[in-house]
């Protein structure tokens, strides 16, 4: 077999983790000179630049004034768990699961809160469940995108306007990169880490006016941890929406997350984030469509995600192979190209079947992309020359 050439063209920058994700282009340690390090998060002025993101975050993603937002510890999995804890209970509760994170939830509700009134909805890897099954007289959680699967829901239009549950969304690869419909979400969350490539354990949660009425009517059976109240002698706390936080902040990844910001405003605002990243994600299905060796794990072309772009081998002859030879093949691809400094971390999540997982979110450049492809059939065609030695 003659292997095809080295490519020459590098990626500028290999950074294509699904989390955390990549800076944007340009991005120093100068950014975060004006942070208000050694200052206490509660100050004026502290407080306020807490509240300037929260701000700016409402501007930039077109959230409806009657909603409110808020800084919460532990990433986005702080912000979900919250939302669980604290609002789930009155009501019965469908729960929507097709890949790693979204199954967390059906763990989170079945075994931890141990609900009894519960629908798990499941689909295997590269589908969605039956959204027609949905019953929005229940409470519903799900993942808008599921970054482990590559697959997300296509749109808001199977949510009902009039439902009487909560819709509890897991937003967190889709923020600042997806088209959402605030108006079908009671609650939402997500992490900085994710689309705008800021700093970890900072979590995100919007909230809706029927979700803050649901906080102020219920108080669940179960006790809650301090980093999960949101309520004090039944009345929300409203200082948590103008900038105070339940614990202490890092002020440094406040100023990450406000350059993240900047960074989103210079690109031409929501609809710029999201036509990068969908330029992002066409360069990969335009590779797809004329390389035979690979697909995409998402079955329908309108849930593929344009940011956590999920890949699978689809070669005959590899298909062919034994099942540790078969599942360490996209593993060794991703580790020779580390290797190589053209990609770091493309492998599939590792519960995920084996596969490659690049991330196409706004901080990712296309032309970087593009010279990725190049390197991803260089890399394909070496390791499939090995592993037939292998077998």
């Amino acid at each position: 077999m003659t292997l095809p050439p080295k490519p020459t063209k590098r990626p500028e920058n290999p950074r294509f983790s699904s989390g955390p994700c990549t800076k944007h282009k340009g991005w120093s340690l100068d950014a975060l000179k004006g942070a208000l390090l050694g200052r206490n998060h509660r100050g004026p002025e502290t407080k306020a630049r807490i509240e300037a993101a929260l701000l700016k975050t409402r501007a930039l993603l077109q959230i409806p004034d009657a909603y409110r937002v808020a800084l919460v510890p532990a990433s986005d999995t702080g912000a979900v768990e919250m939302a669980l804890w604290s609002l789930l209970g009155p009501r019965g509760v469908d729960v929507l699961a097709w890949e790693a994170f979204s199954s967390d939830w059906v763990t989170d509700i079945v075994e931890q809160l141990k609900l009894t009134d519960v629908r798990a909805l499941v689909a295997p890897y590269g589908a969605l469940p039956n959204l027609a099954d949905v019953d929005f007289d229940r409470d519903v959680v799900f993942a808008w995108n599921g970054t482990t699967s590559g697959v997300r829901v296509p749109n808001a239009e199977w949510i009902a306007a009039d439902r009487a549950g909560l819709t509890i969304c897991d937003a967190t690869s889709a923020v600042f990169a997806q088209d959402i419909d605030w108006t079908k979400l009671d609650v939402a969350t997500y992490s900085w880490q994710k689309v705008l490539g800021g700093e970890a354990q900072h979590g995100m949660l919007i909230l809706s006016p029927r979700a803050i009425e649901r906080l102020e009517s219920h108080t669940p059976s179960w006790p809650l941890p301090k980093l999960f109240r949101l309520t004090k002698d039944g009345k929300v706390m409203q200082d948590l929406f103008e900038g105070a936080t339940i614990n202490t902040p890092s002020m440094l990844c406040l100023e990450d997350y406000h350059d993240a910001l900047s960074f989103v405003e210079r690109i031409g605002g929501l609809e710029g984030a999201i036509g990068r990243a969908d330029a992002n994600a066409k360069v990969i299905a335009d590779w797809v469509a004329k390389t035979p060796w690979v697909d995409f794990v998402a079955v329908e072309p309108a849930t593929r995600s344009n940011t956590s772009v999920c890949l699978k081998i689809v070669d005959p002859e590899i298909a062919a192979l034994s099942a540790d030879l078969r599942d360490g093949f996209p593993r060794a691809m991703a580790a020779r190209l580390e290797e190589e400094g053209v990609a770091y971390d493309i492998a599939s999540y590792r519960s995920a079947p084996a596969g490659l997982r690049i991330w196409t979110g706004a901080t990712v450049e296309t032309d970087d992309v593009a010279a990725l492809m190049r390197w991803l059939d260089w890399a394909f065609a070496v390791e499939k020359a090995a592993s037939s030695k292998a077998a």
